[in-house]
């Protein structure tokens, strides 16, 4: 924390103010926030700033006093507080003495050395000294002092976080380096091109692009991306290309399918075809696979894409179905939150006793795996401070790592509203049929497809296993 941040006012000393031995501080610790915010605004992104494999070395810490915070630190005693606001930074002579690392208290101190009166120059010597009274950087700096009076109160900085995206790691970890075959209907555009390109590259996928061939060789042209690799086969249309497709699939071809540029009904007309399709006893479901930055853990968010307005039994399906896919990302005993707009039950919202009626489920073992409770309304869900607040006491309240919406039209609302607003990069996947199937969107980051074609390599591979080796 920097120890001139408590004041209101912030005042420059002029040239004629300056006398030599007059001198400023300040205090500041340093934090792994600190670190990122700089790589953020510098572009440093070397890994012995941001890996934590580097963390306990030596040369961790010498990097992060040389490339990163002595200057700045320097920098703004010299600019807030001495000779402050209005002065021309000119130069800088420092040495590096000694390491800093996360939690070291650094006082940052500066005294005016020389003045030069024909210029309204400064020179001033610049020493940084730890928490235990070790020099780690001393130097000089010379400036240009205002000549014009300032005080005013001191600007309150931004709240500034970073946001980084770290959950799905370990997916694609766990993921990559067998890729499986994976079916790509109507990829004719540059989006969908793109994420099976992105995904055969980071060894989790063979692509086999399924649709009119003239127009994908165009679409991978004008995106200048190389298909020269994957099989392409021929299809007249899209809806001929989800049916080509979903073929390849049942064929045993293809282990996953992904939508390219189709609607997502045209291609799952196809995929529940009862004779054709790749229907299963279970009812499909989608799943959002979301890494929300300000949540501390991944968060399933189920159904806002396949099911409209599902049934309890439906629903029955939907939550096992994402409590499966949490149990392949490695929670052991998902926390299931059945949502609603209150967390009583109530004869007038049927989504409430729909939650209600789950949860006994659960309790009988038609749901396994898993602590459900609902009704929950979705800040009670997530928020341990607002459970407190309405007196729920409950294992899952506060700590959700499954969100079940009533409809499509709350999850597909929920979802977008933490893609836009909370910064969440959403993974999906369609479970409950014969292979997972990703439904890919324009809006999409190389990063969540990414993702998106990992979970669907876990969920496949899982498959096989389970093929190979039935429970007797």
């Amino acid at each position: 924390m920097d120890s001139g941040t408590t004041d209101t006012i912030i005042e420059n000393r002029v040239f004629d103010e300056l006398a030599i031995g007059d001198t400023a501080s300040t205090t500041r610790t340093l934090t792994p926030q600190d670190i990122e915010l700089f790589a953020v605004v510098s572009g440093d992104v070397n890994p012995a700033h941001l890996d934590p494999a580097y963390a306990e070395t030596d040369l961790f810490h010498r990097i992060i006093v040389h490339g990163m915070w002595g200057g700045a630190l320097i920098s703004a005693v010299l600019g807030t507080k001495l000779p402050g606001p209005g002065t021309i930074y000119l130069s800088q002579d420092l040495h590096f003495l000694a390491p800093v690392g996360i939690g070291d208290t650094i006082i940052t101190s500066v005294t005016v050395r020389e003045l030069k009166p024909e210029k309204h120059r400064v020179v001033l010597d610049c020493l940084c000294v730890n928490q235990a009274g070790h020099m780690v950087i001393t130097g000089i700096a010379e400036v240009e002092a205002p000549t014009e009076k300032v005080r005013r109160p001191r600007i309150a900085l931004a709240d500034v976080q970073v946001t980084r995206h770290t959950r799905f790691q370990g997916v694609l970890m766990r993921a990559a380096g067998a890729p499986l075959p994976m079916a790509i209907a109507h990829p004719c555009d540059e989006a969908s091109l793109s994420a099976a390109v992105q995904a055969a590259q980071a060894g989790l996928i063979e692509p086999i692009l399924v649709g009119p061939a003239a127009k994908i060789r165009a679409a991978a042209e004008a995106a200048q991306l190389d298909i020269g690799a994957y099989r392409l086969v021929d299809a007249a249309h899209s809806h001929d290309a989800a049916a080509r497709a979903v073929a390849l699939v049942r064929a045993g071809e293809a282990s996953m399918l992904m939508k390219g540029a189709l609607h997502t009904d045209e291609l799952m007309h196809e995929v529940v075809q009862s004779a054709t399709g790749l229907r299963t006893a279970r009812r499909l479901s989608h799943v959002y696979v979301m890494d929300v930055p300000a949540y501390p853990r991944l968060l399933l968010v189920t159904d806002a894409a396949i099911n409209i307005a599902p049934d309890l039994a439906q629903k029955r399906d939907i939550v096992q179905n994402a409590i499966d896919l949490a149990h392949l990302l490695g929670i052991d005993t998902p926390r299931v939150a059945i949502l609603s707009a209150v967390e009583t039950v109530t004869a007038d919202l049927r989504s409430t006793l729909d939650a209600a009626s789950l949860c006994k489920m659960a309790d009988r073992g038609q749901i396994t795996g898993a602590v459900l409770d609902g009704p929950l309304a979705l800040d009670n869900a997530i928020s341990l401070e607002a459970a407190k607040q309405k007196s729920i006491v409950s294992p899952v309240a506060g700590q959700a790592d499954i969100l079940v919406v009533p409809d499509l039209e709350s999850g597909n609302m929920l979802a977008k509203q933490l893609v836009l607003l909370a910064n969440a990069d959403a993974a999906g996947v369609v479970l409950g049929a014969r292979v997972p199937i990703v439904l890919t969107s324009r809006a999409d980051s190389a990063r969540t497809r990414l993702a998106s074609c990992a979970i669907a390599v876990l969920l496949a591979r899982a498959r096989q296993a389970a093929i190979a080796n039935p429970v007797v």
